[in-house]
């Protein structure tokens, strides 16, 4: 097992139907000026072009208009899915939907069967995929089960993650930002100390007067290492507490960037997310999306992909 699995990304014209599929319903377009059932989603009626369009639920009732299995995985991220059911189902409106099929073994797949939706909830904000299954079976929806759910906490309310338990580890990556951090004052006093520790002492950062003058920010800034060091005493919140492990190594970077400057004289804070988490001979590879903002400002000033190896 490596990264969690990739997920579809809702655009403005598609949400709706990503979002009917958490309320375990399928809704496609049609075109009120034709009638015609229109997929994927669109602005326009693929029939007659009209720009009057609206969303319905159907049934999901269909047949199996081409199959194939996947025996070597399309992404290492489905290696557990092997062999991979990928399907093209046609609905009974007419169009066709790109899927995975479920709850089937390889010798009941035939080509023209008749087969029903399955909404498979994949994680705890409620993400939900549309897949198919026979139209005899039993199965109507598959739930997600958390993986972090009966784990212990410690006494700050952390979820504690054995760093042995792949599944919960996985789990972390949800993507989701934690709190904001207390603010740091950012003075030219701080900036002037880290100048004289690096040996980075370039007038941008050092020299008020002739960055007044001279710099495209009008005053001095700091240096983007300087913020990215800050991270250390900028406390953000993360709601797990990892367990189990020998050592705990900050492996490095996977990615830094200092995308918006820091005048002299700035509050920053700072937040996290997981965004990913990997297994390998090294052991567990948790890594930690750290972004840093001036207060107010919603373009990060650092990005660093922090990367922390548990052994």
């Amino acid at each position: 097992m490596t990264t969690l699995k990739p997920m579809p990304v809702a655009t403005e014209i598609s949400a709706p139907f990503w979002e009917s599929l958490k309320a375990g319903k399928l809704t496609i377009q049609q075109c009120n000026s034709c009638q015609g059932w229109v997929f994927f989603p669109r602005r326009h009626c693929s029939h007659c072009l009209a720009h009057d369009l609206e969303w319905r639920e159907v049934s999901g009732a269909g047949t199996l208009y081409s199959y194939t299995l996947a025996r070597v995985p399309t992404m290492p991220e489905f290696a557990d899915e092997m062999p991979q059911a990928l399907a093209v189902v046609e609905l009974e409106q007419g169009v066709r939907i790109n899927t995975t099929l479920t709850g089937l073994s390889e010798d009941e797949i035939q080509v023209g069967m008749a087969l029903k939706p399955v909404f498979h909830q994949v994680d705890a904000k409620g993400s939900t995929l549309l897949r198919f299954t026979g139209a005899n079976k039993p199965i109507d929806s598959i739930a997600y089960l958390n993986p972090l759910a009966d784990l212990s906490r410690n006494d700050k309310g952390q979820v504690q993650v054995p760093v042995d338990n792949a599944a919960a580890m996985l789990a972390l990556a949800d993507n989701e930002f934690t709190p904001w951090s207390e603010a740091l004052t950012v003075d030219q006093a701080l900036i002037n100390s880290f100048a004289e520790l690096s040996g980075d002492d370039y007038w941008i950062h050092t020299d008020p007067a002739r960055a007044e003058k001279e710099s495209p920010f009008g005053t001095t800034i700091a240096h983007g290492s300087l913020v990215q060091v800050l991270q250390s005493r900028m406390q953000f919140a993360l709601p797990f507490e990892i367990t189990g492990f020998n050592t705990m190594v900050n492996y490095g970077s996977n990615r830094l960037r200092f995308p918006a400057p820091v005048p002299a004289g700035s509050q920053v804070q700072a937040r996290a997310k997981v965004k990913a988490v990997e297994f390998s001979h090294k052991g567990a590879q948790l890594t930690l999306e750290v972004n840093i903002h001036v207060v107010g400002n919603e373009r990060p000033s650092v990005i660093n992909d922090l990367v922390i190896l548990y052994r």
